[in-house]
């Protein structure tokens, strides 16, 4: 038998199969009109093209070249990214429901399996985010009851930044624990020390994972999950987790054994008693299991850390950068509230200060990438076609810097919120939270966190760069991540 002509033939078999599905898929594209976007090569798709430490910066590039909407293909994972602010509400506003889904990441879904808020989809997602929400503002989320806490926060972190006699130090760990104790008071009912060691560790946990989870390795990880045994950072991710998801099990299984379905002290109990009514009515399929609730302060506790502290780093980072801005907020503090304890109710005597703060999230642009949507039906967007199920990437960074909806899109330009009277104006473009049904559910709380810890901190202190550290050396490139942090630094806080 002539072995070589065989192969030969079976080889022109397979090579004529492949051109003819290729044909057929071509012809399937056109017809559907899907996004254009580079040329890809095998395996890698545009891997090799990417900026893997902050791949959004070749996102924005792309966009120059194919338009708002293109298609790019990491690995074997096609997906299609959404450009600027006109595009991304389209999607997630206007056609909401087709982009409410969230695709499989499996660094994520090794962490929490598709459970919680962040990471679920489908009816799963829709229950818990209900639970969440109602929850949160039971807690005080938005009322009174929970800006009582950030004030009493706020007088132990600037009591803390007075014993360093303004002297250079980092202000990283004392500001996610500040901003940590707001929502482990909702999660678990108590607030912790800044010195508390299993607290320090929590904080410590939850950043790195947050670092690892942007990074070029967990990146390669889930576009290729079986080279995972050669990748670190996964390997790291997951060791966090199961500490961080051992400290969750032993809280709530002490809250568990003094569960009072009438004297509901915290979030996790309020799971507890539902978790305890859903079972006693014999709900087969519910959505109130443990694998539910770990998912759901998992989430909360990383989403309420690590956003808003870092936001408050870039804010302290920006004031030294630019003091002619901070002494006009301190202005506006001493004329308005003078020396009396900052409240939300000052907010709205105080626009200067608010054009600053909503600045500081625009430029500060902590979640450049936004978190993967995923389409729940067959959509056509702005005249291309985007098939169930797809990946999509809302470039949040693409909004937060659009030259058509900014005036100074890369700068630091507090009257990008000001009228030419001085009063506070909204912006449309203003997506720091995303849009739409995935839009951060901590967002008002964030809101009144940033506020009040920022008014606080700048009616007691004026923040200087170290001594022989000019303003003009501080680096505003942002670090690496999940969440884009802003590179280390030192600050002196000086007492006014």
């Amino acid at each position: 038998m002539d072995w070589t002509g065989a192969i030969l033939t079976l080889f022109l078999f397979i090579f004529a199969i492949m051109f003819l599905l290729k044909k057929n898929s071509s012809r399937n594209n056109s017809s559907h009109n899907l996004p254009p976007g580079p040329r890809t090569i095998p395996i890698l798709g545009n891997l090799h093209m990417m900026d893997l430490k902050r791949p959004y910066r070749t996102l924005i590039e792309w966009s120059k070249e194919y338009g708002p909407i293109f298609r790019i293909k990491l690995g074997f994972q096609e997906m299609v990214v959404l450009t600027g602010y006109e595009t991304v509400k389209e999607a997630l506003v206007n056609q909401a429901d087709a982009f409410a889904d969230r695709p499989v990441i499996p660094i994520f879904e090794d962490a929490v399996k598709g459970y919680g808020l962040v990471s679920s989809s489908g009816e799963n997602w829709k229950v818990m985010r209900r639970f969440t929400l109602s929850t949160l503002r039971d807690y005080g989320m938005g009322k009174r009851t929970i800006e009582d806490k950030i004030i009493e926060e706020c007088s132990v972190l600037t009591k803390t930044m007075e014993t360093y006699a303004g002297k250079p130090f980092d202000i990283t760990t004392i500001l996610s624990a500040a901003v940590s104790n707001i929502i482990v008071c909702i999660l678990l009912g108590k607030r912790y020390e800044y010195e508390d060691a299993t607290f320090l560790r929590l904080l410590k946990i939850v950043n790195e994972s947050l670092q690892l989870s942007g990074s070029p390795a967990a990146l390669i990880y889930n576009l290729f999950p079986k080279l995972g045994f050669l990748l670190g950072a996964p390997k790291k991710v997951m060791k966090n987790e199961k500490e961080f998801q051992d400290f969750i099990k032993t809280t709530f299984i002490e809250y568990l054994q003094d569960l009072d379905e009438n004297d509901q002290r915290n979030f996790i109990e309020s799971f507890l008693v539902r978790q305890k009514q859903e079972n006693m009515k014999m709900t087969h399929g519910g959505y109130f299991h443990n694998e539910n609730l770990i998912g759901l302060v998992d989430d909360l506790f990383a989403a309420g850390t690590d956003t808003t502290a870092n936001t408050l780093r870039w804010a302290i980072l920006l004031m030294m950068k630019h003091p002619e801005i901070q002494r006009k907020v301190q202005e506006e503090i001493a004329k308005e509230i003078g020396d009396i304890q900052p409240r939300t109710d000052h907010r709205a005597k105080m626009p200067y200060t608010d054009a600053v703060i909503h600045e500081i999230q625009r430029f500060g642009d902590i979640v450049p990438s936004n978190l993967p949507h995923s389409t729940t039906m067959d959509i056509t967007l702005k005249g291309f076609f985007i098939p169930k199920g797809t990946h999509v990437i809302p470039l949040l960074t693409s909004v937060l810097h659009d030259e058509s909806q900014w005036e100074k899109p890369h700068e630091f330009y507090p009257e990008h919120f000001l009228d030419s009277e001085g009063k506070f104006v909204k912006r449309d473009a203003f997506m720091p939270f995303s849009a739409g049904r995935r839009i951060c559910a901590g967002e008002t709380l964030a809101k009144m966190e940033l506020f009040l810890f920022f008014t606080s901190l700048l009616q007691k202190f004026t923040f200087h760069p170290p001594p022989g550290t000019s303003k003009d050396a501080l680096d505003l490139t942002p670090g690496v991540g999940l969440i884009s942090p802003p590179m280390p630094y030192k600050t002196c806080a000086v007492l006014c």
